[in-house]
């Protein structure tokens, strides 16, 4: 078997998306052409991931939440958040915070490492995050709101962004409001995510909400929650009239559902299910990439949640999760891999 960190080397050898594309929307002076986006989540869209979706489909890809506090970004984890060697354009890069002065300050010192599109974090409704004022807490505060995205706006030259949330709970939807103050403070586009911050992840999302939204303003509107196929990516679209749908959860182990969604879309004809060879050419191609990004230590601690995703839906996988979450070493974790699929296979040829 060839080395697996070969300097420069990349294991993305599948072929992207091939459908012809026919649907585009324009932040700025970037023209998108999906209306398919990978939504920025925190531990799971790092580099490696960005870069598969893009080659699965993904119009845009947006990175994990990079904190305003530029105190912190010495550390490893936000240097890795940080890294962007290599992306296609354009680059867009998440902030995180809730003071104006130093969100401001945190867009320009991104845009001068290379980020292309500003996005601000007022969706995500974690403890963790809410607790310092930050994230989806903000819809609570409609004036520090409109001083944030006035601030980050008037500081660079490039085109801001804002992902939220329907509102502070279902009895304070405010999300026609936030979206009012964006647009009339510069903001260039919306990602809405169909519930509120006490909801959590739970229950359903709603998506009436965003589709007054998509009426009350002239800037794209990405639709966000709940998307996990084809059909209901479609079926979103036509009720919300919004510009594209946002994945995020339904991408975990499932990268190809950008193609898939893309495809769908364009001619109305579903592709089929990728093959148990091209489930385990994309996983290895994936976990190739962590251990070259995080290196031999990381890198296979990291591998173990992508590799549970991706076997979710493989049938017979239980056992070899529970095993391969015990493997330390890239080359152990690589090898599983491959005698795992290759018996997986063997079998579907016999019972062909």
């Amino acid at each position: 078997m060839a080395p697996l960190l070969r300097r420069g080397e990349t294991y993305f050898s599948h072929a992207p998306c091939s459908c012809q594309t026919r649907l585009m929307f324009q932040i700025g002076p970037y023209h998108i052409e999906s209306k398919v986006i990978l939504a920025p989540m925190a531990g799971v869209t790092d580099r490696p991931f960005r870069q598969l979706c893009r080659q699965l489909g993904a119009g845009m890809v947006v990175s994990e939440m990079v904190t305003s506090n530029s105190e912190l970004w010495g550390t490893r984890k936000s240097s890795l958040r940080l890294d962007h060697t290599g992306e296609a354009e354009p680059i867009a890069v998440q902030i995180a915070g809730g003071d104006p002065e130093m969100m401001a300050e945190a867009a320009r010192l991104n845009v001068a490492n290379g980020a292309q599109i500003i996005d601000i974090n007022m969706g995500c409704p974690a403890k963790k995050v809410c607790k310092k004022a930050a994230g989806s807490a903000l819809l609570k505060d409609e004036l520090l709101v409109a001083d944030i995205l006035r601030s980050v706006v008037a500081a660079v030259d490039v085109p801001v962004t804002l992902k939220f949330r329907t509102g502070w709970s279902i009895e304070e939807r405010n999300a026609l409001r936030i979206a009012r103050i964006a647009e009339d403070t510069g903001i260039r586009a919306l990602a809405l995510h169909g519930r509120t911050r006490a909801c959590g992840f739970s229950g359903e999302a709603e998506y009436d909400t965003i589709a007054a939204v998509v009426q009350s303003v002239k800037i794209p509107v990405f639709c966000n929650g709940d998307i996990d196929s084809a059909h209901k990516a479609k079926a979103v679209l036509e009720r919300t009239q919004a510009a594209a749908v946002m994945i995020g959860r339904a991408a975990q182990g499932r990268p190809w559902i950008f193609r898939e969604i893309e495809h769908y879309l364009n001619t109305g004809t579903e592709l089929p299910e990728p093959s148990l060879h091209e489930v385990r050419d994309i996983l290895t191609s994936h976990l190739r990439e962590l251990y070259r990004f995080y290196g031999e230590f990381m890198g296979p601690r990291i591998a173990r949640k992508h590799t549970s995703w991706y076997l979710q839906t493989v049938p017979n996988s239980d056992a070899f999760r529970r095993e391969f979450n015990a493997l330390e070493t890239a080359q152990a974790q690589d090898d599983s891999v491959q005698v795992f699929f290759e018996q997986l296979i063997q079998r579907e040829e016999k019972a062909a």
